[in-house]
């Protein structure tokens, strides 16, 4: 996991190639301009989804994890808190994990914490359980944009 400000992005240019082709692409376009749903930034390697989101409460609330992609998360309007840890438990008897989506759900002790927005972006990584979307005391609802980067 990595969290920073988006005017650092481009410091983590040469971890992956693909990481590289989105930092290339978000320093070129206005991703607050973007419509909701799906946009191609390069074929299945890198893609951003524009969405809007209720938060929720973060106790109690399953953690995401992906096999697949990356999460490169950057909210466009409003804040929201995140979590994440080290390792969890697959939540099978919940949803267990779809490849077509690449997303599955388990629990973990929190072992770090953030808020989302003003600015800032979370990276988390193919196999980081991670809650984003919860409750941060600033607003109840938000627009976020969230990259998808092939890390396979």
């Amino acid at each position: 996991m990595i969290t920073d400000t988006l005017a650092n992005l481009a410091r983590y240019r040469g971890l992956h190639k693909n990481l590289d082709t989105a930092i290339a692409w978000l320093a070129g376009h206005d991703v607050t301009a973007l419509p909701l749903g799906r946009t191609v930034i390069d074929g299945e390697a890198v893609f951003v989804n524009v969405m809007e989101a209720e938060l929720r409460d973060a106790e109690g609330a399953a953690f995401e994890y992906h096999r697949r992609y990356a999460d490169l998360q950057i909210d466009l309007t409003g804040a929201e808190r995140w979590d994440w840890a080290a390792a969890g438990t697959p939540l099978v008897s919940h949803a267990p994990y779809d490849p077509d989506s690449d997303a599955g759900l388990g629990a973990g002790p929190e072992q770090a914490t953030g808020m989302l927005g003003e600015g800032r972006f979370a990276l988390f990584l193919p196999g980081e359980p991670h809650k984003p979307s919860c409750h941060c005391g600033v607003c109840t609802h938000l627009r976020k944009a969230v990259v998808k980067i092939e890390m396979g």
